[in-house]
Formats: C-alpha cells, structure tokens, sequence
C-alpha cells in the first residue's frame, strides 16, 4: 500500500495552502544535477538542511516569484533514477532579495520537524513535463507524492546497479575514489577487466582504453584520476595545454564491455581496438595507436 507524503508531514489544509515544493532536477546554466551539488556540501550542512546553493532561489524571472515570506517551502532533489526525489531541507521564508541581487536566494527558519528526515526520506513523484519549473504550489503535487522509503541515514549516492549502466562525470568518479559517496562502485570496478571510454563533452571526441591488469578498471581509471591522462598521447597534450581543469568539467568515464578478472588479456585488447574502429577515435578522437 502506498503512503501518502502528507501522513508524514502532517499538514493541514490551511498550511498547505501557504506551502510551496521545489523539485530540484538539474543547474539551469552550468547543467550540473541539484543531487550531485547536494551531496559534494559538507554532510553537517546536508544533515541541517542548509546545503549552500541547493535550495530557495527566489527569482524564476523578473515578474515572477518563486517565494513570498511567510512560504514554507519543502525542498526535493531529483535521484538519477525517473521520479524519486530525496527530501533535502523544509524552511520558513523570512525575507526576500531583490531580483537581480548577488546573492539571490531566501532568508530561512529551517523547519526543526522536519530535520530528522533530511537526507533520508524518499519520496515517489511524477513531475511531468514542466522541466523549466522548479517550485510548484504544494497542493498542485502532494497528494500525488508517495514515500517510497526513509533511509537508516543520510543518504551517500546511488548503490551499484549494474556493470551495463557504468557512466560517470569526472568529478562524480574522483569523489567515489575517495570514498566519499558510493563505496560498493569501486570495489565492483575493482574486480573487473574491460574496455572503456572517455568523453570529451566540450569537444565531442572519445577516447577508447582498456584495463587488464592487477585491480581491474579500478586501477586504471584511478590513474586518470592521478595524472589526468593515464599516459595516453594525446590526452597529456590535452593536459599540457588545458590544464587540470578542463578533464574535471569536461571528462565522463563510460565502460563498454566487462570481463572477470581472469579472461583472457589478449581478447581484452582486441574488443578495445575494434571499439576504436567502430567510433573511428584515432582519427577523431584521442586515440593515436
């Protein structure tokens, strides 16, 4: 049986009518998910609900508010999985800036109730087709919203779902190395061989590589990590006229194909040259050999 989001909120008809529900998806300009940001914040402001740049911007456009003072306001955060929203913070609007201000978000009174579930709650919604919006009337959605679960603590990333859905932005990759987020992805990647690929996402180019030594496609993608250019050619020269930088806001890391740990290296090494033939990545991509 479904649970209604308001058995747990608890809100009565007359507040819901002054509560608004922001459904953060992904950063209009830089196109970074809402989840991502929230979850490179320190996880004492994640916990407090006051995750710097993540929720209660003020302004959709010039002649329209997305807040009034007095709003409270219930802030979601879309997961990478279609229609789960993690609940991120609730607060009270206490003042307003003006449009076009430096800093363009509201003054808050976090909603102490609510606490606990920060980073916890789960919830079940169907937003539709309104990605350019981001708050909503609450009673336009809350008796749609459903609580899929409510985590045993605050919530680190997505579990590993599979060595077939494996792509990841450099920054997202860097954070799971460090044991940050998502532990169980580094030891699936650690226990397999395979056939990769990098993306360039400013430039459009690939680059098609192969792991097949001791610590699987962990160990290699940890020396891009390292050097940025894993010793691959063209991708130093890359780095050598961009910069460390460029691979952070521009790299995803794609595997291909995966083999245990005990296939044959040669026949590794020849799915990642027919790779390359098929994406044609040594004449359009960084690939040199």
């Amino acid at each position: 049986m479904n649970i209604p989001l308001n058995s747990i909120l608890n809100l009565t008809e007359e507040r819901i009518e002054n509560s608004k529900i922001e459904l953060n998806m992904n950063d209009g300009k830089t196109k970074e998910p809402f989840i991502d940001r929230w979850l490179d914040r320190p996880e004492d402001e994640r916990a407090a609900g006051l995750a710097k740049r993540c929720s209660y911007w003020t302004w959709y456009r010039p002649d329209r508010r997305n807040f009034r003072e007095g709003n409270w306001v219930f802030s979601f955060m879309r997961l990478h999985r279609q229609d789960e929203w993690l609940f991120v913070s609730a607060a009270e609007i206490v003042d307003t800036p003006e449009y076009g201000s430096e800093n363009g978000y509201a003054t808050v009174r976090i909603l102490e109730t609510y606490a606990p579930l920060f980073g916890r709650l789960i919830i079940n919604l169907h937003k539709g087709n309104k990605f350019s919006l981001y708050v909503f009337r609450l009673d336009k959605f809350l008796g749609e919203a459903t609580v899929k679960e409510i985590l045993p603590a605050l919530y680190t990333g997505e579990a590993f779902d599979g060595y077939d859905r494996v792509h990841l932005p450099y920054a997202k990759l860097d954070r799971i190395f460090r044991r940050e987020i998502m532990s169980s992805y580094h030891d699936a990647l650690e226990s397999v061989t395979g056939v990769y690929c990098l993306t360039d996402t400013r430039t459009g180019k690939l680059y098609i590589g192969s792991a097949t030594g001791e610590g699987g496609v962990a160990a290699r993608w940890g020396s891009y990590l390292d050097s940025k250019h894993g010793g691959n050619k063209k991708l130093r020269e890359l780095y050598e006229r961009e910069g460390e930088g460029y691979f952070r806001e521009n790299f995803e890391f794609t595997l291909l194909e995966y083999f245990g740990m005990s296939y044959d290296p040669q026949k590794v090494l020849e799915r990642e040259q027919w790779w390359k033939d098929c994406l044609d990545t040594r004449a359009h991509g960084y690939n040199d050999n």
